[in-house]
């Protein structure tokens, strides 16, 4: 799917646009609402309008009919006025959303609570996990929604790496990146319970990957940070035996393949962005001494504070590596 600056001509069906337009977390914790509104209004064009380098991921979505390019806030919804049957704002309750929302002249709007356009909805809430946040908006409105029904469908191309045990080093805040060195820890860890271990990040996450790969003795070729399309990244993480992450995309991804994670915390509650209790999942943070600035340059303590014996615990704990007394042959 190619994520279009313009919505294609109507095709009959009426529209529905949902608005969304943020990172690849942002868009995994909203297919729950996605998957609901499919099943609710089957006989709409469903729009997506999200960042226009999610389209991979998009088309994983089966909801969504079409992605519309939506690049942050500060520009309209590339969608005539007066053409939308319903209109989902999923992005937020702010006045920026609300008012892309309201230029659309939508007969229905489906979102939070805005009294200066006169659109009824549930009160924002801060203290409620951001799967649950969308699938109670949908849920008040009348489109029942399930926050667990979180799947994606698989690419369709084979997996670059099957079986492995991926970690992945990235994310796109200095408070989210945890110690190198521990991160090599683990990677040894891993490798002493017989697993094959890849590196996986973003292409400014490649510098990390590489002092992970060498201070861990892993060949070159296990660091694929940097060279894999988004979709590939997918592919990889559905084929895994477990994912090694910090809150990022790739914990998404894990849950949303009901992957075997282990998913350190820095300045993010996992009470409003970690995976599913009933999931084959670990959340690894302290929050007694949670900062708590998601743009802080420097990691958050409550990262920090997990080790690597921590996190290695923890995949024990999922048993789906076998521990061997000794390491295996490097």
């Amino acid at each position: 799917m190619t994520a279009l600056e313009t919505l294609p001509d109507a095709d009959g069906r009426p529209e529905l646009v949902v608005l969304r337009a943020i990172k690849l977390g942002d868009l995994l914790v909203a297919v729950p609402a996605l998957r609901a509104l499919r099943r609710a209004f089957p006989d709409h064009r469903i729009t997506l309008a999200t960042t226009a380098w999610l389209a991979p991921v998009v088309e994983l979505v089966p909801a969504v009919d079409v992605h519309l390019a939506q690049h942050g806030l500060d520009h309209p919804i590339a969608v005539p006025a007066g053409t939308v049957d319903i209109a989902v704002n999923l992005h937020g309750a702010g006045p920026e959303s609300s008012d892309l929302i309201a230029a659309l002249q939508p007969r229905r709007v489906i979102g939070h609570a805005d009294p200066t356009h006169g659109y009824e909805g549930p009160e924002w809430r801060s203290d409620v996990h951001e799967r649950d946040r969308w699938a109670d908006l949908l849920t008040w409105h009348g489109v029942p929604a399930d926050a667990d029904d979180v799947s994606l469908a698989r690419p369709v191309a084979p997996p670059v790496v099957a079986d492995a045990a991926v970690v992945h080093v990235g994310a796109f805040h200095g408070a989210r990146h945890w110690p190198t060195d521990r991160f090599a820890d683990v990677v040894r860890g891993l490798r002493d319970r017989g697993a094959d271990v890849v590196l996986t990040g973003g292409a400014d996450d490649v510098v990390r990957a590489r002092a992970v790969a060498d201070s861990a003795g892993l060949a070159p070729g296990a660091v694929l940070a940097g060279s894999l399309e988004l979709q590939d990244f997918a592919g990889v993480v559905a084929a895994a035996r477990v994912v090694v992450t910090v809150d990022t995309g790739a914990a998404h991804l894990a849950t949303a393949y009901g992957v075997p994670s282990v998913v350190l915390f820095g300045p993010a509650p996992p009470e409003a962005w970690g995976p599913p209790a009933s999931g084959p999942h670990i959340v690894l943070t302290d929050a007694s001494v949670r900062r708590g600035d998601v743009f802080a340059e420097d990691p958050d303590p409550a990262i920090l504070a997990v080790g690597a014996d921590d996190v290695l615990a923890a995949v024990d704990r999922l048993g789906v590596l076998a521990v061997t007394a000794q390491a295996t042959d490097r």
